[in-house]
């Protein structure tokens, strides 16, 4: 073989080695490639702008609620108002009081009422009879409703215990400071016998004796009107 043939070869093995490295180094490279997805599993983030984020059903607002199912009026809108008539019911009757305000009496149940106080329609006081009568002194206005729903005021009459009283209807009351804000009204009768007791223990208490209607505040102040 002569020396040009001898040179032609050899560069001819240069180039097929060069050849196979670079196809060795491409396959590397795609194998690399490929083992790298399949390891990490990870789907890159949403961005800010995806159209994906707050499509989903149910999507939640900005303070991560989700919106009202409430019931939509005939313009389109959600009724916010919904169960308002519920926290003010209508009352069962209204009666005026004493100082001209106004009785309003719910019906609980059986034995149950409430009454409230309403005067230029602001509630000034409530008073609730439980299976009992109850009473209330309503800055020197008397007011009682029995365990029936009867409603009873009037002003004046009062006398300031400790001692011992006589009240309309022919009833005598011993009235005894227990504690604080706290006293107990013996109802005696005609003949000396213990009829009633009222225990005002941090709040009034009221009692209907046989048409004789009575309250006993938690300042010790007792009046009875018939």
């Amino acid at each position: 073989m002569s020396s040009s043939t001898s040179a032609r070869t050899a560069r001819r093995r240069r180039t097929l080695r060069v050849a196979a490295a670079a196809l060795i180094a491409a396959a590397g490279l795609s194998l690399t490639a490929c083992s790298g997805s399949d390891d990490t599993g990870a789907k890159p983030a949403a961005t800010a702008g995806s159209s994906d984020t707050g499509s989903s059903p149910g999507a939640k607002g900005s303070d991560g609620a989700k919106g009202s199912d409430g019931a939509k009026g005939s313009d389109g809108k959600v009724d916010t108002k919904a169960g308002a008539a519920d926290e003010a019911a209508s009352p069962d009757r209204t009666e005026t009081l004493a100082d001209g305000s106004t009785a309003r009496i719910h019906k609980l149940g059986d034995l149950r009422y409430r009454l409230e106080i309403v005067n230029d329609g602001d509630v000034l006081a409530t008073l609730e009879a439980n299976e009992r009568d109850a009473g209330l002194d309503a800055n020197g206005m008397y007011v009682v409703i029995t365990a029936g729903g009867e409603v009873h005021s009037w002003m004046g009459g009062e006398h300031q215990g400790p001692g011992t009283f006589k009240l309309a209807g022919g009833w005598t009351a011993k009235v005894t400071k227990v504690g604080e804000l706290r006293y107990r009204a013996q109802i005696i009768g005609h003949g000396g016998s213990v009829d009633g007791t009222l225990e005002a223990n941090q709040h009034d208490a009221g009692l209907d004796a046989n048409g004789v209607y009575i309250v006993l505040s938690a300042g010790g102040v007792i009046s009875a009107h018939e």
